[in-house]
């Protein structure tokens, strides 16, 4: 994932009211009780008062619906209870003004949405039954169109509620599962810088720390060793240098110097080619290593192969020359099957405890291997010696469609 990905910009805080989103928070709080106001009061007021039979009790009822949708946002389930008992007393108390409930019908979408689904279910359904009941026994006389026409409504508004719902909890997934893809990318990259870090530090310092016993070592009785194991420690240290800063290049992702290429590193990444300078390096300091390779084309496996064989070679290098006594060692690097086959084994003794104990570096080198579908093996041989052993498998090659 980039860097500069910004999950708070892609994916912005939205409040729960799904309908209205991308609003300012005064709209979307207004703009529900001022419309069920427009729509409901003002009917209300002019048909009573051109039918002679206005009732303030009636336009009570029509304005307190709206009023309601004020605290919905806070209590939207007792706001839906109320809404559909005054709608239901205000079909009981004028039958013969047919306006739409507008106030209802937010009450109930809101409802589900923020959560309220029983409130919403119980209190409406009690309140229509309880009202055709009501007008039933009183003798208010209901269309049937109208009592159809209204449960139509009703039910249409709450599965409008439902489906923006639904939208809202598959967005929810939606984003959960990209923040957890994003996390896990992270966490990967983090492994993989510290696995570079580590491989490239643990063998610069493991050489450094050799020549500087050597030069301290020989210091007063062959000062011209002395001064060669300070060049190694100086050729050793730059090279750490320049890998480090190719690594937090990578990570920093910056953009190149005025006159570089673009997107050049500052280091090439290792490769097969560089195996045989890595097995002189050691052979500098002391270890008598034999390097074998019986690949015919170096340059033909992929940049993450090559790259992870280098890296287990030089990890194994290293714990060779920090813990094996004498410093004895044999690289092979070759196929085995269907596979790259690399083997690293220390002729000395000690190279590691006799209960091998998994530390960053063999864990390293085990990732290495597993992230390209391979495996590495790590244990003593019939003679004692000890070895390492990975395998990665040989891409494979699709046939070409037919011309």
């Amino acid at each position: 994932m980039p860097p500069h990905w910004d999950r708070d910009a892609a994916w912005p805080r939205r409040a729960p009211d799904a309908p209205f989103r991308g609003m300012p928070p005064g709209v979307r709080l207004w703009l529900p009780v001022v419309v069920s106001f427009l729509v409901q009061v003002p009917p209300v007021a002019v048909l009573g008062w051109h039918r002679a039979t206005g009732s303030p009790l009636a336009l009570l009822l029509a304005l307190a619906g709206p009023l309601a949708l004020i605290a919905a946002r806070r209590f939207p389930g007792p706001v839906v209870a109320f809404t559909a008992a005054v709608a239901g007393a205000l079909v009981l108390l004028r039958p013969d003004i047919g306006v739409p409930n507008v106030a209802l019908a937010f009450a109930i979408v809101l409802g589900i949405v923020r959560g309220a689904r029983l409130w919403v279910y119980a209190s409406v359904g009690v309140a229509w039954i309880a009202t055709l009941t009501v007008a039933a026994v009183a003798g208010v006389s209901l269309h049937p169109f109208r009592v159809a026409a209204t449960t139509l409504f009703l039910a249409a508004m709450m599965a409008l509620g439902e489906g923006i719902r639904g939208r809202r909890e598959r967005i929810s997934e939606f984003r959960r599962r990209a923040d957890e893809q994003r996390t896990t990318a992270e966490q990967r990259e983090r492994v993989r810088i510290a696995r570079e870090l580590h491989d490239v530090l643990a063998h610069s310092l493991s050489m450094i720390n050799v020549q500087a016993g050597v030069g301290l070592h020989l210091l007063e009785s062959q000062p011209e060793k002395a001064a060669e194991a300070l060049g190694n420690i100086k050729d050793a240290s730059k090279n750490a240098l320049d890998e480090v800063r190719h690594v937090l290049g990578i990570l920093r992702a910056e953009p190149p110097a005025s006159g570089a290429a673009e997107g050049a590193p500052l280091t090439p990444e290792p490769d097969f080619a560089a195996l045989p300078a890595l097995a002189d390096s050691f052979r500098a300091q002391g270890m008598d290593l034999t390097f074998v390779s019986a690949l015919e084309v170096e340059g033909a496996a992929p940049a993450s192969v090559q790259l992870a064989l280098y890296r287990i070679c030089q990890e194994a290098l290293t714990n060779v020359l920090r813990h094996a006594h004498p410093r004895a060692a044999s690289v092979y690097l070759g196929f085995d099957r269907d596979s790259y086959l690399l083997t690293v084994t220390n002729d000395g003794e000690d190279a590691v405890p006799r209960a091998v104990v998994p530390g960053g570096g063999l864990l390293g080198m085990r990732e290495r291997a597993e992230l390209l579908g391979g495996s590495l093996r790590v244990g003593r041989l019939a003679d004692g010696s000890f070895q390492i052993e990975a395998r990665i498998p040989l891409p494979v090659v699709r046939p070409s469609a037919p011309s």
